[in-house]
């Protein structure tokens, strides 16, 4: 099994979730990180970075919470998947149409179903889409 990490997931080990229940899945998927095989799309990092910025700029976080946050996930034994846009472009849009998705939610959407991993996202309309694509969500209760 392997999980795909979007960025709101990601985000809650600095920002912390208002919801309890989302803020102990956020700590227990910290915790299982290292246990299971974790893909992120190129512009994961991109993503990750700009909600940074904003955060400092808005005074959310400081600058040096910042800086340790990246130096926390910098060791995570993250894989990056680098399938050319181009090539992936209409299989995007084509899931982002019918799921009413961005582009950019619906390459993590894409990315979990072509790998068969469970995404792991706090996106309450990107995990809808998975679960109607029949992927799994990260966090949901397994059937028996």
């Amino acid at each position: 099994m392997s999980l795909v990490l979007d960025a709101s997931s990601a985000l809650s080990w600095i920002f912390e979730r208002p919801d309890p229940d989302e803020a102990e899945l956020a700590e227990r998927l910290l915790d299982e990180i290292t246990v299971y095989p974790i893909r992120v799309p190129s512009l994961w990092h991109l993503e990750i970075a700009n909600a940074l910025l904003i955060a400092e700029r808005r005074r959310v976080a400081s600058e040096a919470q910042v800086i340790d946050f990246l130096a926390r996930l910098r060791p995570l034994p993250i894989i990056i998947h680098d399938a050319e846009v181009a090539d992936r472009q209409e299989a995007i849009m084509a899931l982002g149409r019918r799921h009413k998705l961005t582009a950019y939610d619906a390459n993590y959407l894409d990315l979990a179903l072509r790998t068969n991993s469970i995404l792991a996202t706090f996106d309450a309309k990107l995990a809808k889409a998975m679960r109607q694509a029949g992927g799994k969500v990260y966090g949901d209760p397994t059937p028996d």
